[in-house]
Formats: C-alpha cells, sequence, structure tokens
C-alpha cells in the first residue's frame, strides 16, 4: 500500500485521501479507532485493559462485532503508523463533527486513559494532543469529563 498521500479532501462525513495506488476513503468510525489508539499509545504502549476498552467501546459506538470490529482496529493502527500524514488529514475530518459527537469521543478518550487503573501523565498528555488536534472546545471536554465523573462516581 502507497503510503505517500496525494490529495485529500473531506466529501461529508468522510475523508477521500488519493494515494498512487488509488483512493481511499476514512469516515468516523476509523476516526475514533485512531483517536482511541492514539490516546492509548500515549504510556508508549497499549496495555491489554486499554485494547479490551476500546474494543467495548467501538463496539458499543458503532454497534460493531467480530471480524468488522477487528479490521478497523487493525486498519487504524497499521494506517496511523504507514501514513504520517493522515492524522493531520484525519483532524481536518474531526473538527468537521458535530459537538455531540466530540463529546461522545473525548468521553471514550478518558475512559481508555483509565482502563488500566492507572493515571499516566503521558496518556492525558496524548488525549489533550488529539482533543486539540480535532479543534475540540475546551467546554466540550469538560462536559465530557462531567459526564466521565457521573458515570463513574455516581452521587458524589
Amino acid at each position: 500500500m502507497s503510503t505517500e498521500i496525494l490529495k485529500s479532501k473531506i466529501d461529508g462525513a468522510e475523508l477521500i485521501i488519493e494515494t498512487a495506488e488509488g483512493n481511499e476513503t476514512y469516515d468516523a468510525q476509523f476516526l475514533v479507532a485512531a483517536l482511541l489508539v492514539f490516546v492509548a499509545r500515549g504510556s508508549g504502549q497499549i496495555e491489554p485493559e486499554e485494547s479490551a476498552k476500546i474494543i467495548d467501546l467501538i463496539e458499543s459506538k458503532f454497534d460493531l462485532e467480530g471480524p468488522d470490529l477487528l479490521a478497523l482496529i487493525t486498519r487504524a493502527m497499521n494506517e496511523m503508523s504507514d501514513k504520517p500524514g493522515l492524522a493531520a488529514l484525519l483532524a481536518e475530518l474531526g473538527a468537521a463533527l458535530p459537538d455531540r459527537d466530540k463529546e461522545d469521543i473525548a468521553l471514550m478518550g478518558l475512559k481508555v486513559v483509565a482502563a488500566d487503573g492507572r493515571r499516566k501523565v503521558e496518556e492525558m498528555e496524548q488525549f489533550n494532543r488529539a482533543m486539540a488536534a480535532i479543534g475540540m472546545p475546551p467546554e466540550i471536554v469538560h462536559r465530557a469529563f462531567d459526564r466521565y465523573f457521573e458515570e463513574t462516581m455516581p452521587g458524589i
């Protein structure tokens, strides 16, 4: 697969890139998988608990199962490694998402950070970079934190 991106465009809810081998399309599902993998890699490696959380979150959000789910996550991991310029283009796609979708993505990212039961500064920094890259306003991140704490610490 060619790694050089020749052209790109946002078409509705999809990012279409042109490589020497043809066009490739990326959608919100891919964007979410790529962001969650990016956040999980913040500490240098993806812990088993983080992998399990990514699988659970994507399965719930997009109602994907088995081979389709694993194919999406594997594709996100491979494409993000093989195409360094893809991250910036995906950020453009993320910026075009509605605020509610952005808030859901931020909540999912927080759940991945917390999945292994350890707070790592590197992962929170990676989370912040991912949210900034897709143009996530601070108030949306704040709402995602509120939702996270409501889910994990009800009544406090």
